[in-house]
Formats: C-alpha cells, structure tokens, sequence
C-alpha cells in the first residue's frame, strides 16, 4: 500500500530532532543509552580541535558537584579536583549540541539513505556471520530479534569502525557545566551532571582511568553507543569473561542491546510497524495523535475512527501510535507502531532513528538471504 492521504468526508515524541538526516542526543537514553546518547542521527564527529583550556575546578557548580561525589559517593575530594582540572571546555561540543535551525525541513529518505547504503550492508553481513551465536544467544535469552541488534549497532558506530574520538569527561564537563543557552537548558545540564557522575563512578568500578575513555560528542560510549548511566543499568557481561566491555567486546554490546530493549518494553514476537494511510480532513482526529508520548497508547479501532487507514493486516489486539516520517518536499510517509517499535525510541528518541534501525536490519537480513 503506498502512504498517501485518502480522502474522506469530513468528520465531526520529545519533539522529532531529525533533520536532513541529523538529529540531536536522546533527551536521556531516559533510561536511555544515550545517545544523549545512542541521538543523532548522528552529527558528525566533532572536530578534532585545540581545547579550549577551562578551570572548571574554580566554578561554584563544580565545587558543589565534588562536594557531592565526595559525601555521597566516598571520592577523596582533593583526588576528585585534580582529576577535574584536566577536564577541557569543547566549543564544538557545545556547537554541535545545538538543534537544527528552526525551518529546517525534516527528511525521511536522506536520513535513510545514510544507513541502508552497501558500506554498512557489507559489514553488517560480516558482523552477523562472525558473531551468529551470540544474536542468537540473545534472542533466545532477551527476545530480541537479531536483525534488531544488528541494526542498532549499525547505525550507532557502523559496527565498531566509528564509536567517537570525544575525550568523554571533556565532553560530559562542557554539557553539565556549560550548556548552551537553550530553553531546556536546566534540564539537560541536570542530566549531563548526573552522567558525569555515572562517568566517575563507572570508571572506579571497573578500575579504569576515566580520562581514557572517548566516545560521541553527547558522552555516548563504545559499539552500542551507551551512556555511561545506562552501561551501569543495562550493561551485560555476555561474553563471560567477569567484565563489562563495551569498548572492546562486541558480544557484550550484542547482549546489552538486547538487554537494554528488555527492559524498555520489548515483547518477543511483536510485530513493529504497519504503513498506512491517513484522511485528508482536516479536523480528522488523528492530527491530535501526531507528537504525543512516545508510546503504544491507541486500539486499533480508535486509530480508525480517528481517520487513520490501515491494511487488514494490521493485528486488532495490540495498541498503536501514529508515526509521522516527515520527508522534505515529498509527501510524510505514516506508519503505526508498536511497542516494540516505540521499544526503540527509547534508546534513542527518534522516528526516524527506530525506522533506520528497522530498515537496516532487514536489508543486512535479505543480503545474507537468512
């Protein structure tokens, strides 16, 4: 079925931050993975620059984040200080943390075109090849479909080839102590904060400098892409070896997708997206569905009545949301979604960002001929 509006007689998610294939870091991998990170996507890299050196240590907000780490968490202060005085401010950090220009029209088909091209194909064959019992270890163990986790990791880091050269506590510091002027900027400072702390806490559990660890311009780390907060929620050692690894074991990034989506809603044997059409009347009710809760919340038939017109396919027992992929001068395409569709918004906070994953892992499905 093409996605067009159908005419009928008239009747009585966080903001989408993709545009010409870019968007910004999830609001919080909320639990998010990050992409604050796994968002995206991606901006490029952020350039190689000459820091921009920054006393963070003589800022009160600084003094006061020791201070917390130091009564409430146990790091000796003065070691704390000194470790934060290495930290360096990234103007291109904060640069890139900013949205698109407003006006800036969203576009479906450059932002897919980006991920399901014959690069990422090809690697993603070799990484499903080379790691099949594992995807299959965590589809058995978490429910979550191999084609699923092979399209995350793709999309984040083109299967390890790009995970970030971003200094992670330099990037952490400038966007929990110095955000750009924003209307959220409170709220994302806030956040930024407590994945420092995630940093430094992290980096003592596993003994690891924590200078040495780099990632996305948003903080993100490793294959998957995880934040430090959601590597220490959702992180699984599924390689065995009595450590979490991220950085260098793609099996523990396999199994910590899968267990990150586990636990965010992911049902075994859902279906994901159905395309459809939708009424062209303007006072049809399902404008009103467009930009809600990132969430499964609609039956089937409230979809319906609401002037949403779906394939007979389309499974009457399971609730929906309504998703807009918006494509440049093109007519927006609509789909509905499932939970588990919305399952992977929530590692990243994107339509556009779930239906890449979607997308790219059955095309690397199909060239395997799996």
């Amino acid at each position: 079925m093409k996605n067009r509006r159908i005419k009928t007689p008239r009747l009585s998610l966080l903001t989408l931050l993709c545009a010409l294939g870019l968007m910004l870091p999830p609001a919080a991998h909320s639990g998010t993975t990050g992409k604050s990170a796994h968002a995206r996507h991606k901006r490029p890299a952020a350039a190689q620059e000459a820091p921009e050196f920054t006393n963070f240590t003589q800022w009160q907000s600084v003094s006061e984040f020791i201070t917390e780490m130091s009564e409430q968490h146990g790091f000796d202060r003065e070691q704390l200080q000194a470790q934060l005085s290495k930290a360096h401010y990234l103007e291109s950090v904060a640069r890139l943390i900013n949205p698109p220009p407003a006006g800036t029209k969203k576009n479906w088909t450059a932002y897919r075109e980006r991920f399901i091209e014959p690069t990422r194909l090809r690697a993603g064959v070799a990484f499903w090849n080379q790691h099949e019992s594992a995807l299959r270890r965590a589809e058995a163990e978490f429910g979550v479909p191999a084609e699923i986790i092979v399209g995350i990791i793709g999309v984040e880091t083109l299967y390890g080839r790009m995970p970030g050269k971003v200094r992670v506590v330099d990037a952490l510091a400038t966007l929990a102590f110095a955000y750009p002027d924003t209307p959220n900027r409170a709220a994302r400072m806030a956040y930024f904060r407590n994945e420092l702390k995630q940093v430094f806490l992290y980096a003592r559990e596993n003994d690891v400098d924590p200078f040495s660890l780099s990632g996305s311009f948003a903080g993100a780390i490793g294959w998957p892409q995880f934040m430090p907060g959601s590597i220490r929620r959702f992180a699984v050692d599924f390689d065995g070896d009595g450590k979490i690894d991220l950085r260098h074991s793609p099996v523990d990034a396999i199994g910590s997708v899968a267990s990150f989506l586990s636990q965010h809603g992911w049902t075994a044997g859902q279906p994901l997206v159905f395309p459809v059409d939708v009424s062209t009347a303007p006072d049809a009710g399902w404008h009103g569905m467009i930009n809600q809760a990132l969430e499964a919340r609609y039956t089937l038939d409230e979809c319906v009545q609401a002037g949403v017109v779906a394939p007979g396919t389309v499974p009457t027992s399971l609730t929906y949301g309504l998703v807009d992929l918006q494509d440049g001068d093109r007519a927006t395409r609509y789909w509905l979604g499932t939970g588990n569709f919305f399952a992977i918004t929530r590692y990243n906070r994107s339509f556009f960002y779930a239906m890449a994953v979607i997308e790219l892992g059955n095309a690397v499905r199909q060239r395997r001929g799996s």
